[in-house]
């Protein structure tokens, strides 16, 4: 059985992740942890599910890591961060869902992964993953005389933009263009903006109501237009993909993988 603990366990993405974990017949929820601000601390970690888990939320990160074998994050990236180095004493591998790090934060992952092994994805969904394999072919395709827009849309919740899955969309069209994408990235237009170059790579983001996560990719030429799309309905393919990147880790001590590699899709 794998020994599961959960980060940001009362909100939406957490309360899916304990809700996929104790329906596993492998898998084993031994940990939830949530902000020292949490009307949720002390509180069982099933209860919304009106179950009784024996798992108490708490803010210690000790505490919450002590039984586990594997912990995953879908929280902030300062949290992510100190979950980490919480996660490198105690030797818990770690699946990570958080976006917007940055350059430093992303670095300070591959460090900690030369001590326990992670999954970090900007998605964790088969699909996602599947598509980012689509694009790569699609961009290789259409090199020239198409111009590519990403258009996005989540919750009004969401805190972050463009949505990690839409940069790493754009990363694989870049790399599969051989462009760099912070060299031809447009993350907003307004005014009088000139002529499109046909060189960049556009971004438009949209956030309202309770959107789970929708991604476009366009490729408009001169006659026609090719679009690759992905719509999640449910935020249960996000967790149902890290239980898959938890099986992963299992064979793995150290090392910085994604959903590619547990996919198989390298």
């Amino acid at each position: 059985m794998m020994k599961i603990a959960i980060a940001g366990a009362s909100g939406r993405m957490g309360r899916m992740l304990i809700e996929t974990v104790l329906a596993a017949d492998d898998a084993e929820l031994v940990g939830a942890l949530d902000r020292a601000d949490s009307a949720a601390l002390g509180h069982d970690a099933g209860a919304f599910l009106g179950r009784e888990t024996g798992v108490k939320i708490t803010a210690d990160l000790d505490e919450a890591l002590a039984n586990a074998q594997y912990l995953i994050d879908f929280t902030r990236p300062e949290g992510t961060l100190a979950h980490l180095a919480a996660a490198e004493r105690h030797g818990v591998k770690m699946i990570v869902g958080t976006t917007g790090f940055s350059d430093a934060d992303k670095a300070r992952l591959a460090a900690g992964a030369e001590h326990v092994a992670v999954v970090f994805a900007p998605n964790m969904s088969v699909g996602v993953n599947a598509t980012f394999k689509l694009l790569e072919v699609a961009a290789k395709i259409l090199n020239t005389g198409y111009d590519i827009e990403i258009i996005e849309a989540h919750h009004r919740h969401k805190v972050d933009a463009p949505s990690g899955t839409a940069l790493r969309m754009g990363e694989v069209v870049a790399e599969a263009l051989g462009r760099d994408l912070k060299e031809c990235a447009i993350y907003g237009r307004e005014g009088v903006t000139g002529e499109r170059d046909p060189s960049t790579i556009g971004f438009a983001t949209v956030r309202g109501g309770d959107i789970v996560g929708d991604h476009t990719v366009l490729f408009a030429g001169i006659g026609e237009r090719i679009e690759i799309t992905h719509k999640s309905s449910s935020r249960l393919s996000y967790a149902q993909g890290s239980l898959r990147a938890a099986r992963f880790l299992a064979q793995h001590k150290t090392g910085l993988f994604d959903m590619q590699d547990v996919l198989g899709l390298r």
